[in-house]
């Protein structure tokens, strides 16, 4: 099985909108209104400084997404990247999708002097990702997260 991984464009629009639909609703049980999701994926892809998006694929056939934005870190002197919008298509999981795609923006990080780490955050009742996050490397115990959000 080859998996590939490229920037995602405007075409892969109808994917990414149905990605975050079913992520949010698996892992969080959230009912995403797809009338504000869509043209904030679109405005994620036409604005390079708002975010990016990777696809990955196996066989021309989309096997999963993720999305990277940027923190600026003063104590590094570096951009941190930030893994978000994560999805796996149902019948590719458990075939290393999300490795390659972690493994695809970890590289960025070390082969770019302006880029100094990862960061993601997981919900807590996600346990499954959070165990691939940690078999990958990384480790939840320095931080907790904290938000304010006003409902949608």
């Amino acid at each position: 099985m080859n998996i590939s991984i490229r920037e995602a464009t405007i075409k892969d629009l109808d994917f990414l909108v149905d990605s975050m639909l079913k992520m949010a609703k698996e892992t969080e049980d959230i009912d995403l209104l797809a009338h504000i999701l869509e043209p904030g994926i679109k405005n994620g892809l036409l604005d390079p400084l708002k975010a990016k998006y990777y696809i990955a694929e196996i066989d021309n056939n989309y096997a999963g997404t993720l999305m990277i934005t940027k923190e600026w870190s003063d104590w590094r002197n570096a951009w941190v990247l930030w893994i978000q919008s994560v999805y796996t298509v149902v019948e590719y999981r458990k075939k290393g999708v999300y490795n390659f795609l972690y493994q695809h923006i970890k590289n960025m990080v070390v082969n770019n002097e302006n880029y100094c780490g990862i960061r993601l955050y997981v919900d807590k009742t996600n346990t499954s990702a959070q165990q691939v996050y940690s078999k990958l490397g990384m480790d939840g115990d320095h931080y907790q997260f904290f938000e304010w959000m006003e409902d949608v």
